[in-house]
């Protein structure tokens, strides 16, 4: 903060001794700011949109994996890119309820896609349940996928 302040004093006070050449290279920073600063909110925009494109399921499906992955996972990559990597965070949910049933925890399992999936692919795992509050059964609780972060090739 401090440093902050006093650069913007060191800037005040060349702008009012040189104001041609510091108007003029303020401009240019501004400027260059600015376009890192859209190129940035571009490719998180096209992200996005690529990420809002994949078809992630998850349910409980202790009779179609082993017992320590009983959490079947569904991805079907419908962007028109190859998704390069994955990652997610799971949460339960009571059928009808808003609240997560998950513990936040730090040794919480990461959830991540394999490699590389080409457009148009599916990918099924049976992966480890998250750990649940006390009280709560897996088979009664719907998962989701939240908090998907992806890169796709170009």
């Amino acid at each position: 903060m401090l440093i902050g302040a006093l650069l913007l004093l060191v800037w005040l006070a060349l702008l009012l001794r040189y104001p041609d050449k510091v108007a003029t290279v303020s401009l240019a920073a501004v400027f260059g700011v600015a376009l890192i600063a859209a190129g940035i909110l571009w490719q998180e925009r096209r992200t996005a949109q690529h990420l809002a494109r994949l078809e992630l399921q998850l349910r409980h499906a202790p009779a179609e994996c082993p017992a320590d992955r009983p959490l079947a996972v569904h991805l079907h990559n419908g962007s028109r890119l190859p998704l390069q990597e994955l990652r997610w965070r799971v949460a339960a949910y009571a059928p009808g309820d808003s609240v997560d049933l998950v513990e936040d925890r730090y040794d919480r399992p990461h959830y991540v896609a394999p490699g590389a999936l080409p457009p148009g692919s599916d990918w099924h795992a049976c992966l480890p349940l998250p750990p649940l509050r006390h009280g709560y059964r897996a088979q009664s609780l719907e998962f989701r996928a939240e908090r998907l972060d992806g890169r796709f090739a170009d």
